[in-house]
């Protein structure tokens, strides 16, 4: 891969055969970080927020920017990244034997508290998400970065051994025959194989739904009302967790284009938490300042890490 440039990673991106393992994710990433070094591109700190960067491409691609960087999860050094790379593989496989255990093992404490599983998946990610940011219209690709980022966390869970598929179910609605809601549901996984016992049972009684969205941004409503309606037509409470990258964007502070604006609703995320129902676990790659400060959201949302290394496993514990 050492010829490639960033007009073969574009393709690369817009393939839809692409990106079946990790490993796919991994390659790509490795070249950006290469090609970043080679291509030196304008290397932007944003002025309101000092630790998210912007890259700016040359000529031969429009001088287009990148979308903000956070340099705290960002790794931009590729031998830097390698290593951490190693020791997530590694951990994954713990994660595998070992299941919630291997949090409390000390080899680990390290990584855990440095953030490395974050690091790695905001950079695995970020790097897709630069490439679509080069395209000449960047909303061509907007749609598959959200889908490569599903597909992304898929992979994960399907890795350290858990059962893990995307789902589109059509479910009747009571008391009008003949009439039914297709859901599409991004990923649903479980410790084991569930066997749907029959045509009316469409999500196990093991099984925890998920819904993982690149940003907040315009979806935050819809994740509450669809643990809502799916619990009210199913019958049964159905465990619904929410995964998102970040929700950070670009914005104009001043004179500055490269201020760094939050697209995280509080109000609209405590107002829907009390008219229709919490969600079981809202989990952040890249979380806001104020989600660790503010209360009532620190009570519900956490960063990615902790799914991978506790709630996963506690919500699809058997009964």
């Amino acid at each position: 891969m050492s010829n490639i440039d960033l007009n073969d990673l574009q393709v690369m991106v817009r393939d839809k055969l692409s990106f079946t393992t990790l490993e796919d994710y991994v390659n790509l990433c490795q070249v950006f970080l290469k090609l970043v070094k080679e291509m030196q591109p304008t290397r932007i700190i944003s002025p309101t927020n000092h630790n998210y960067i912007f890259f700016q491409y040359d000529q031969s691609f429009e001088h287009r920017i990148t979308r903000p960087l956070n340099t705290n999860l960002f790794i931009e050094d590729i031998t830097a990244f390698q290593v951490i790379l190693d020791r997530f593989m590694s951990f994954l496989n713990d994660l595998q034997q070992y299941q919630e255990l291997t949090a409390d093992e000390s080899r680990w404490q390290g990584f855990i508290e440095a953030r490395g599983i974050d690091k790695v998946i905001y950079t695995l990610q970020q790097s897709i998400g630069c490439v679509g940011d080069s395209f000449e219209n960047p909303n061509q690709s907007r749609k598959r970065i959200g889908q490569l980022f599903e597909n992304l966390i898929r992979l994960i869970i399907k890795q350290i051994g858990l059962e893990c598929q995307s789902r589109t179910i059509t479910l009747p609605i009571p008391g009008y025959p003949g009439y039914q809601m297709q859901y599409e549901l991004d990923v649903v996984f479980s410790r084991d194989k569930a066997i749907l016992a029959s045509e009316a049972e469409f999500i196990h009684p093991t099984e925890i739904v998920g819904s993982v969205k690149t940003t907040s941004k315009d979806r935050i409503d819809k994740i509450f009302l669809d643990k809502y309606l799916l619990t009210k037509l199913i019958g049964r409470d159905i465990p619904v967790v929410a995964i998102f990258l970040h929700d950070v964007q670009r914005a104009q502070r001043g004179n500055s284009l490269f201020g760094i604006n939050s697209t995280f609703k509080t109000n609209h995320f405590l107002g829907y938490t009390v008219a229709l129902n919490k969600l079981d676990g809202v989990y952040y790659v890249d979380p806001r300042p104020e989600m660790t400060v503010n209360q009532k959201l620190r009570e519900q949302v956490r960063d990615f890490q902790q799914f991978l290394l506790h709630d996963m496993w506690t919500l699809s514990q058997p009964d």
